[in-house]
């Protein structure tokens, strides 16, 4: 039987970028935004002020910076074992995360080859077996099985299988693979 594909995407469901998003706002702004102010509301309107949330992104450190999503690392390692994993994010919208998220990937997934690294402007050239991903716009038109990673903008969703953190996310990537033995 030959190893099953996994395609992960970075932004919120390895990165922390939500955390991170929000204290660069609180900071440059002087407000106190909390996570619990976000959920459910799509990313672009959910700040108070939308536009100067977006100019964030732009800023040198926003994507290298950004904290790991708890027990992301651990997850892959183990997955790594049985399963294909590639990390696929949709980085050609700002071309500023290119080099960002490639010394974050280096730092905090050493095991992930770079020959395992995909870095594009539209994740319906990726065929995989399963995505990992917390946005609909990738997971409708995934080739393989979607699976919706909680984050605060997609918490009122309810299409596709969802996982909510990385041990509910292997739990149901080794049920996966124990059907196909």
């Amino acid at each position: 039987m030959s190893r099953k594909s996994i395609a992960v995407d970075m932004d919120n469901v390895i990165a922390d970028i939500e955390t991170n998003w929000i204290g660069l706002y609180n900071a440059e702004f002087g407000v106190r935004i909390r996570k619990e102010d976000l959920r459910g509301k799509p990313e672009d309107d959910a700040f108070p002020d939308p536009l100067a949330a977006r100019s964030l992104i732009f800023k040198p450190g926003f994507f290298r910076n950004a904290p790991v999503i708890p027990g992301a690392q651990e997850a892959l390692i183990k997955l790594q074992q049985n399963f294909d994993v590639f990390i696929v994010s949709a980085a050609m919208e700002f071309p500023n995360s290119l080099p960002e998220k490639y010394e974050w990937l280096a730092e905090h997934f050493p095991s992930i080859h770079w020959k395992n690294i995909v870095f594009c402007g539209d994740k319906r050239v990726i065929n995989t077996d399963y995505l990992i991903d917390d946005h609909l716009k990738n997971l409708d038109f995934c080739q393989g099985t979607p699976i919706l990673f909680t984050a605060g903008h997609n918490v009122n969703v309810d299409r596709h299988t969802r996982v909510n953190n990385w041990q509910e996310a292997l739990a149901l990537l080794e049920g996966e693979l124990a059907k196909h033995i």
